[in-house]
């Protein structure tokens, strides 16, 4: 009997269930179509090792914090049902029924919308699961061979849990509220209203125009001073300083916005008498008035988490669309190893983290090295190896079945040596950014302000590397003479283009004494990079002739060495082997002039990049529609518990003559407000903090905000959008119950 009335209860209310049912529905479809990641990653043809296990295990963890939001949602929706048939519970006890079977029909009725919505959900993320292979695929550039139907039961699993926890507490707070509840006010619940509490206009005029001074300043302050991760050590503290007050105006001008909106509204019409007096207006906008004064921290509360959603998925994925696009730039060999080396000013912040016995070799270098001679063992002496410079096979027999040397698989090979622009002994560089900002009468970019480039200045580079590098990657040589010089950067961007407008006004350059007129007048960026690297390798350097280098006798920095693989060989069987090859400190005469810098294959550079890229757009799409989704339900449901509430003005409007038309139209009036200005906020807030993202980001490449960015901010807004349907929908709904109520009496 009991289960019967249940179903007929929640058949008669699905109105009121639907944006319930929805959100849930939408729950369970996220969460499980995202914890098939590992599944995905295996059919998808993505044979990484350990990539499979580490994304899931991310959007795992992630999984628990997006429960607990959507948990939460439940609640919230949960509440509007309660209120709406409060007086339907009190009649059932007025009837005799006891508080435990009543307790027990809404039990039933939430055990009901939960396994509908868990089923729906479910088939609903199986099929998107599906589709959601070929987007994985095309993350990480690879081609799906052997496409089949799937369906993960650790997903499954997960979604249950939350399902579980969700229904439990969301029953137990029914429970608990139908037994707080006195039966009068069960019964008399239908003729409660929200209080209104009314404010002096004038005053929340002057609040919103606080709030509108405080975001204008706050996005001054921000497009002035960016983000603090440009900062220097020194000036770190007081960039975040900086940044939190930034960060606290932003934050409480949204609030008085909110705040003052209703005041600002009423005096803003009033003043448009041709359009305040037209029509329901004048009673759409006292709503209006009236309900901000009562939901005006839950919108300013939105308009952040519609804010940080937005700029999570257009920053995170067009990041990742940077980085995949200027992959090819930044990886100009097979393989690259560098080697840094020691100069007087660093020696000693080094020596304090060293073992005593390796800090007494360490020296300051005088002269650069030969890599690829003292990785091959040319340079070892066979009467003492242990105090030479060498490098040595590791014993790899097992893995292998023989021993590997970098000269089995080395082709083509270039080192590219940097040094300080100051001679040994020095530290006062003679070519920095500053001066020649300050030479063209120009400012310093962006991506350098705060940062130490003025200490360090720009690296010089000789020019025979350089062009055995550009011969390596199939280009002419470029002639520098003895008093010409070169600019060269790979990040791009600003940087690139303040070289190319030095080179291209004819500035000359002042090195150790000599005057250097531009070789060429553009920055070479297409062959820049002078080590494979993920972001660039190259902030600047200056390419000299040989002969100019030799007598300037420059401060060596570091060293790369850049390796193809001989002609033919396979590129997977080559990685394989030269990862074995293990390098021991290099010594010169048993002392140690630097260490061992990053060594990586171009292979294992695209699989890094892919991993990022997959990553950051899984987690910006999974965070990002779960927030909008939030943010859209409780929008919702404060929406549909303000037409409940006002239901009998409704039915005093239609009962004075306005016709259903004029009414329907107030109510969606109403409700786009209330859906709008915390979206135009929230995108106010992303179109400053992303310009001052794409400056950041145009360090290292142009920032598109297209392709998937663009459909995915589309998918966003199309369920945004969709809310608001479902709610003008829903509302609408509720408005002719309370007009036919009308007919009835």
């Amino acid at each position: 009997m009991l289960c019967k009335l249940a179903w007929g209860n929640v058949r008669r209310a699905g109105r009121d269930y639907l944006v319930y049912l929805l959100t849930l529905t939408l729950g369970v479809t996220v969460l499980y179509a995202f914890n098939t990641i590992s599944m995905q990653v295996d059919i998808a043809g993505i044979d990484e090792k350990g990539l499979a296990q580490v994304m899931g295990s991310m959007l795992g963890n992630l999984t628990y914090f997006l429960a607990g939001v959507m948990a939460f949602l439940m609640v919230y929706a949960n509440n509007f049902i309660m209120k709406r048939r409060k007086k339907e519970f009190g009649l059932y006890q007025v009837l005799g029924m006891g508080r435990g079977r009543v307790a027990t029909i809404m039990a039933l009725e939430t055990v009901i919308v939960s396994v509908v919505a868990f089923v729906a959900g479910i088939v609903l993320g199986v099929g998107l699961s599906q589709l959601m292979t070929f987007f994985t695929a095309s993350l990480f550039k690879t081609q799906i061979a052997n496409f089949h139907f799937f369906f993960s039961v650790h997903a499954f699993n997960l979604t249950l849990a939350c399902m579980l926890v969700m229904f439990v507490l969301t029953l137990l707070l029914n429970l608990l509220a139908v037994r707080r509840t006195k039966l009068i006010e069960l019964m008399g619940a239908e003729r409660r209203n929200e209080s209104i509490k009314t404010r002096n206009p004038w005053i929340a005029i002057a609040i919103f125009a606080v709030g509108v001074v405080l975001v204008g300043v706050a996005y001054y302050r921000l497009l002035r001073d960016g983000f603090p991760v440009t900062a220097t050590d020194s000036k770190l503290q007081e960039a975040m300083n900086q940044f939190g007050i930034t960060t606290a105006m932003v934050t409480v001008g949204t609030f008085a916005l909110f705040w003052g909106l209703s005041g600002m509204l009423v005096k803003l019409l009033q003043s448009l008498r041709g359009v305040y007096w037209r029509g329901l207006n004048m009673f759409t906008v006292r709503q209006l008035a009236a309900k901000v004064n009562t939901v005006c921290f839950s919108m300013g509360v939105i308009a952040m988490i519609l804010f940080l959603a937005i700029t999570s998925v257009t920053c995170g994925m067009s990041i990742a669309n940077v980085m995949n696009e200027n992959l090819e730039r930044y990886t100009p060999a097979d393989m690259s190893q560098t080697y840094i080396y020691y100069t007087p000013d660093d020696l000693d912040r080094y020596k304090e983290y060293a073992d005593p016995s390796e800090a007494d070799r360490m020296v300051p270098a005088d002269a650069t090295v030969d890599l690829y001679s003292a990785w091959h063992g040319e340079l070892a002496d066979p009467d003492n190896d242990t105090e030479s410079i060498y490098g040595k096979s590791a014993d790899n027999s097992v893995e292998t079945g023989k021993k590997v040397n970098i000269a089995d698989v080395a082709g083509e090979h270039v080192q590219i040596d940097s040094y300080l622009n100051y001679p040994l002994g020095g530290s006062d560089p003679s070519v920095t950014p500053g001066e020649m900002c300050k030479t063209m009468g120009e400012k310093l970019p962006k991506e350098l302000e705060g940062s130490n480039a003025d200490t360090t200045g720009l690296s010089v580079t000789p020019a025979s590397q350089y062009n055995k590098l550009r011969q390596m990657m199939g280009k002419e040589p470029v002639s520098i003479g003895r008093d010409q010089y070169l600019l060269t950067c790979d990040l791009g961007g600003e940087l690139v283009d303040m070289y190319t407008k030095y080179m291209a006004g004819g500035h000359a350059l002042t090195l150790g004494g000599h005057t250097l007129k531009p070789a060429t007048d553009k920055s070479d960026e297409d062959t820049a990079a002078i080590a494979n690297s993920a972001m660039g390798s190259n902030p600047g350097t200056v390419v000299v002739a040989d002969e100019l280098l030799s007598q300037l006798n420059l401060q060596p920095y570091s060293s790369s060495l850049l390796v193809n693989y001989k002609q033919g060989m396979d590129t997977t069987e080559a990685d394989e082997s030269i990862k074995y090859t293990a390098l021991d400190n290099l010594l010169v005469d048993g002392k140690e002039p630097g260490s061992w810098g990053l060594f990586i294959t171009r292979s294992e550079m695209y699989v890094q990049a892919a991993q990022m890229n997959g990553l950051i757009s899984y987690l910006a799409i999974y965070i990002g529609f779960v927030l909008v989704v939030a943010c859209a339900a409780i929008l919702s449901i404060q929406q549909l518990s303000n037409v409940a509430d006002g239901s009998r003005s409704y039915r005093v409007l239609a009962q004075i003559g306005c016709d259903d038309r004029q009414i329907h139209h107030s109510v969606m009036a109403q409700q786009a407000v209330f859906f709008l200005f915390p979206l135009a906020v929230g995108l106010a807030h992303s179109f400053v903090a992303l310009k001052v993202i794409i400056d950041l980001v145009s360090t290292f490449g142009h920032m598109s905000i297209g392709g998937t960015v663009g459909l995915t901010c589309a998918i966003f807004l199309a369920s945004y959008g969709g809310y608001f349907l479902v709610t003008y929908l829903m509302s609408t709904g509720i408005v002719r119950a309370a007009i036919a109520t009308r007919y009835s009496e």
